[in-house]
């Protein structure tokens, strides 16, 4: 056996492995069941966009087969003050605790003419819209509480949108998983040509994790060949840990033409699940797992503009897998909510080296790296 091969072997055990102990910490079905809500705790009213096709078993609304077109929900996630951030305490038992648990406390089906009206009255003080794209091997309820932590701890002022694609929920399912997404491409696009058009939207933020990178940048693509240009409310794309070869990412970027938004890419080296994506790819390194310090990355994103990549290796948060750090590492998700969603730009004088202060625009406190972060500035290289 190569040396490759052995070190492919070693990353497919230790996925398995993670798998494992993850089956053993079983997590019940039907968490999206609703209670009611208790004081001293904090909600998260969002939009849900599905291309799932609905269940009838109570509490799981949407399971992980093709629907027929887009289903819409208005939930609000009740999450409790105690707990550490970037965590999601999941119930043990269904329906859960409000006081300790991560719990749905409404779910209320909303037809597509009502969504000018959502988007009325869940667009917050700068009228923004927030949407979330989740990544492969994400059933329905993760994504939703996925979605509500990310969006409480980053503090991020914006109306939270998500889109939710048919991911199967299973380490096996990869292929179909990525097929599910292609089917998902133009109900995408549609979502955001319909935030995009909202007046009560001003301007539009996406943030896609791992395969739903693929997903979210397909459909600005389509946006854009469709209409002369990416809208130009959809400002801000930001993509953790993409799960996207690097070179259809560039082909597709120069394909919307120079009407797109601004990218930020989080990027990491030790994410174990990009180096399976990889090995699945045939050896193809994905975009989410680049080294900044090697000339042939630097040439597929010279002359690029408006791409910046923020290199997370130096970070440990989460799992061993490190496939989630954008969501479980406080810093991180500070600094997406502080400054990226907020319209800002990082760069390398920001987080260069540990402990660095990070102020907050229209805050008094500031965010503080304490990991090394690297910024790459991808239209400094030609």
């Amino acid at each position: 056996m190569t040396r490759h091969a052995r070190a492919a072997a070693r990353i497919v055990l230790a996925m398995a492995a993670a798998l494992a102990l993850s089956a053993c910490a079983s997590v019940p079905r039907g968490l999206l069941q609703p209670v009611a809500a208790v004081p001293g705790t904090d909600k998260i009213d969002m939009l849900t966009a599905t291309t799932r096709a609905s269940s009838d078993e109570p509490g799981v609304l949407y399971d992980g087969r093709r629907g027929r077109g887009m289903s819409f929900t208005n939930i609000v996630v009740s999450i409790p003050r105690d707990r550490e951030p970037g965590t999601i305490q999941l119930p043990r038992t269904v329906p859960g605790d409000p006081a300790r648990d991560f719990v749905v406390t409404s779910a209320t089906s909303l037809r597509r003419g009502e969504l000018p009206q959502w988007f009325a009255s869940a667009g917050g003080r700068k009228r923004r819209a927030f949407v979330f794209v989740h990544g492969f091997n994400t059933p329905f309820d993760r994504a939703v509480f996925r979605f509500a932590q990310l969006t409480h701890d980053s503090d991020a002022d914006a109306a939270p949108v998500l889109f939710s694609w048919p991911s199967r929920g299973n380490l096996l399912d990869y292929r179909l998983d990525l097929d599910n997404a292609s089917y998902s491409r133009s109900d995408l696009a549609d979502l955001l040509a319909m935030a995009a058009r909202s007046p009560a939207v001003g301007e539009v933020v996406i943030l896609a994790h791992s395969m739903g990178a693929w997903l979210a940048v397909e459909a600005l693509k389509q946006l854009a060949l469709k209409e002369g240009g990416v809208p130009k409310k959809i400002n801000n794309l930001i993509l953790a840990s993409p799960d996207l070869d690097i070179g259809v990412f560039r082909r597709q970027v120069e394909d919307m033409g120079p009407r797109r938004p601004r990218i930020t890419i989080f990027a990491s080296q030790t994410d174990r699940a990009l180096q399976l994506s990889q090995f699945l790819a045939r050896g193809a390194t994905r975009l989410g797992a680049i080294d900044l310090s090697r000339e042939e990355y630097q040439a597929e994103f010279g002359g690029l503009s408006g791409v910046t990549v923020i290199d997370m290796s130096a970070i440990q948060a989460g799992d061993r897998i490190n496939h989630d750090t954008f969501a479980s590492s406080p810093e991180i998700v500070r600094l997406i909510g502080g400054r990226l969603v907020d319209g800002q730009v990082i760069t390398d004088s920001d987080v260069t080296g540990a402990g660095t202060a990070v102020e907050t625009i229209g805050s008094a406190a500031g965010l503080l790296i304490t990991a090394p972060i690297r910024v790459f500035d991808a239209a400094a290289t030609r």
